[in-house]
Formats: structure tokens, sequence, C-alpha cells
């Protein structure tokens, strides 16, 4: 199991840094499917609890805003509340007169599995049309895009920090999370006395604490060589909002489980469990971290 385990998330890795990539039209798609597969785990969670949330309206919706998110970034706001009255309108005219439950949960399915995660679309399609302006702007030796249907391939002869904004920007938040996640595990494994949460037992407060450790690491090695605003203060303020978002997202995830009484969310990634279990650490992280680049850090000073 253990080696199963392993190679099943290297090609998961492979899969997502391929996304990450390509940008684009290429990263929404992947996206899609990923939101797609994830609600259909959440779905099956809530539905083990006795409530009827509509499953293919907010399913539905889930994707257009994806799609809105790689066309308009900011007209993704617009429709999410849309999508919000849909799916409520939907639920009115059911033969079998929906609960305050059902309604809740096919909110929370829009706003968990499709939202949220929609602003890593806007993180890294929609990035370079938002520093273009703003003082983050710089004299790129690529465009960023030059592949069909917007996507992007670097021939990698060329410094990390002259790539497209939102390809370097995606690439430094998941890198974070990976390294929270893994020094979160490994140091937990071995070293971790402490329990963190009744949530999820076999997290520790050790593990946590060096989970943000390494999240700020690579944080600040990230600011550094992409020469980021204020480098050690924007790599730290990264890292530590990763790290802490990152563990949130992870209880959350593992809340809901313990209240459907499962294990996992899925079994579609030997060793690993379902989209959820893999993806809960990235839900929260989004928006900040959307945020924090494209609000936050223009307004830092060049250095300390």
């Amino acid at each position: 199991m253990p080696w199963l385990r392993i190679f099943s998330g290297i090609v998961a890795i492979a899969l997502a840094m391929g996304m990450i990539l390509l940008g684009g039209w290429y990263f929404t798609i992947g996206f899609c499917v990923i939101v797609y597969l994830g609600q259909l785990e959440l779905f099956q969670l809530v539905k083990a609890k006795g409530m009827v949330p509509a499953t293919k309206s907010t399913m539905f919706v889930s994707q257009l805003l994806l799609i809105t998110a790689t066309i308009s970034p900011t007209l993704a706001d617009a429709v999410f509340p849309i999508a919000g009255t849909f799916i409520c309108f939907y639920l009115l005219f059911q033969p079998k007169i929906a609960t305050i439950a059902d309604i809740g949960a096919s909110i929370l399915g829009l706003l968990y599995g499709g939202y949220l995660p929609g602003y890593w679309v806007r993180l890294r399609v929609g990035l370079t049309d938002l520093t273009e302006t703003s003082s983050l702007a710089r004299d790129a030796t690529v465009a960023a895009t030059n592949l069909p249907s917007s996507g992007y391939w670097s021939n990698f002869s060329i410094n990390l920090s002259q790539l497209p904004a939102g390809l370097t920007s995606t690439l430094l938040a998941f890198s974070c999370i990976w390294a929270a996640d893994i020094g979160a595990y490994t140091f937990g494994k071995f070293f971790g006395r402490t329990r963190l949460s009744m949530i999820s037992p076999k997290k520790t407060v050790e593990g946590a604490i060096f989970g943000f450790v390494s999240s700020i690491a690579v944080g600040i090695a990230g600011a550094w060589y992409l020469n980021w605003p204020c480098w050690q203060l924007s790599g730290i303020m990264l890292g530590v909002v990763i790290g802490v978002t990152s563990l949130l997202g992870d209880l959350t995830e593992s809340l809901m489980k313990r209240d459907a009484g499962v294990k996992d969310s899925g079994q579609l990634i030997p060793g690993h469990g379902g989209i959820l279990d893999r993806t809960d650490s990235y839900v929260f992280t989004a928006p900040l971290v959307y945020y924090f680049v494209t609000l936050l850090l223009p307004l830092l000073p060049s250095s300390l």
C-alpha cells in the first residue's frame, strides 16, 4: 500500500503540474473534471445524512462558474448569486418539499465545490491581465499564451521570474500547500505527540507547526526567486496564509466525513481515498491566495 500511495501521488502531482504549466482552457477543463468528481463525493456525503440536495443543478452551474472565471474573472462574482438563486428556485418546484438542510447542502456544494475552487482558475488564467497595469508589471520575455486555446508552454530556458505571473503565482501557491501537507504528515508521523483536534485524531500539534514552517520556508524562497516586492515579508505572509487555510480545509473535510460516518470521501485515488481527500487543502486557500497576489502584493514596498 505505501508504494501504491507513492505511485498514485506522483501521478496526481504530474497531472497537476501539466495543468498548471499549460494554463488557459487546458487548466480550466482539468479543473472542471476535478470539481465534477469532487462534488459527486461531496453530495454522497450529504446524502448519507438523509439530505436531498439539487445535485445536478448545482454541478451544472458550478461548471458555468469555472467557464465564466476563465472568460471574465470578475463576472464570476455576479454569476455566483444568480446560480444560488437558480438552485433555490429549482428546489421549490420539486415533487418532494425541500427542507432547510436540502437548501443548505446545495448552497454548500456550490460554494465549497464550485465557487471557491474557481479562484484557482482566476489566478492561473486571469492573473496576467490583472497585473499588467499594477506595480507587478514587468517586461516578460515570453508571451502569456503561445498554444491554441490560450495555453502556454515554456521551453524552460528562461528564468522562472520571466514566466507569466499567473503561472508563477500558482506554482508557488501549490508548492506551499505541498510543503505544508508533506511537512505536517512526515513530522507528525515520527515526532507528533499532542493531538491537534478530535475531528482528525491523527493530526498533531507538532505536525501542524512543522507544516506551517515548511509553507513559510517555501513562500520566502519563492518570493525571493520571483523578486516579489518586499520578498521577506510577502513570503512569510503567503506561507502563513497557505499554512493556516490548507489545514482549515483539511479539518473541514474531515469534519464532513466524520459526520457522514466514512473514513474516505471516495476510492478514486489508490492509497489516498477520493478527490476531496486530496484537494481539501486547496478549497479555502484559493480565494485568499488570489486576493493576496492581486490586492495586497502590489501595495507592499519594493524592499524592507
